[in-house]
């Protein structure tokens, strides 16, 4: 959703008064602002390793999975 030109202006008179007001602040709503905007995203640091680690555990539980299965199959058949 755009903002109209009006609201726009109320914005900037804000960031403006807030720049003024409190600086620190306003960098950290600029970085936020940045953050939500897709730029400057802050490093994972286990993100790759975490990822990983998911993965693994995933494909180890639906093995199990399938397993428990063709065992409860195999029993039901052979009964």
């Amino acid at each position: 959703m755009s903002l109209s030109g009006r609201e726009r202006r109320i914005l900037a008179e804000i960031e403006r008064a807030l720049e003024r007001d409190d600086p620190e602040l306003a960098r950290r709503v600029a970085a936020i602002n940045r953050i939500e905007a897709g730029g400057d995203l802050p490093p994972q640091p286990y993100g790759d390793r975490l990822r990983m680690w998911a993965l693994a555990h995933v494909w180890v539980l639906f093995w199990v999975a399938a397993l428990v299965i063709v065992l409860l199959l195999l029993a039901v058949l052979t009964t």
